[in-house]
């Protein structure tokens, strides 16, 4: 599902933008004479004021996609939650698959076809874990101590979404993040089509 990856670029070293523009405009005013200082000197700091705006943590988001690392999944433990290499329990952001394991609930309805969906998928892959600035402040753990995270396929593919799409998991949009709108929209969509749980259990 490559329509759910975002892509970010790197963003462009500031000593470049920030000195060698205006230098350079600069020079073509004194040889052109067209440009006054006072003009040129104005654009300068507009230019500046832009950059400091858009500094680091404008570009949070982009650093912390711009170089992601590939994890290996040595367990699923649940339709919404995997084990990476060493030993890293990362729970899905954004969807609730019904339970399989929790130590206070009895399985849930069709929460077994969406661990195996999960299993099928992701198990013993290459993945990429991508992080979401809106748990910044928890540093992107929950109360249980897992990293919250996106999981990305080899392909594109964006785990969390497809859950959703396929009807294996409810949009999970008690606490805000990147794409809340969006898989709401996709559950909206997979009841419309009656897919996965919203064809084979009760709906609340």
């Amino acid at each position: 599902m490559a329509s759910h990856e975002v892509k970010f670029h790197r963003p462009v070293a500031l000593s470049l933008s920030f000195v060698g523009a205006p230098v350079l405009l600069w020079l073509a005013a004194v040889r052109s004479k067209t440009y006054s200082l006072l003009a040129l000197l104005a654009w300068a700091l507009f230019d500046a004021a832009d950059l400091v705006g858009a500094g680091p943590s404008a570009h949070a988001a982009e650093s912390r996609e711009a170089e992601p690392v590939n994890r290996q999944v040595t367990r699923v433990v649940d339709g919404d939650t995997i084990v990476l290499s060493p030993n890293d329990k990362v729970r899905l952001i954004g969807v609730d698959t019904p339970e399989t394991v929790h130590p206070k609930k009895t399985v849930e309805c069709y929460g077994k076809e969406a661990k195996e969906f999960t299993r099928s998928t992701v198990a013993g892959q290459k993945i990429r874990l991508v992080l979401d600035d809106a748990n910044t402040g928890r540093r992107h753990k929950d109360r249980y101590g897992r990293t919250l995270g996106y999981v990305y396929l080899q392909d594109g593919m964006m785990l969390n979404a497809e859950l959703v799409r396929r009807g294996f998991a409810h949009a999970y949009t008690r606490f805000p993040f990147r794409y809340l709108v969006e898989f709401r929209r996709l559950e909206q969509e997979a009841r419309g089509r009656g897919v996965g749980l919203w064809s084979s259990c009760p709906v609340n």
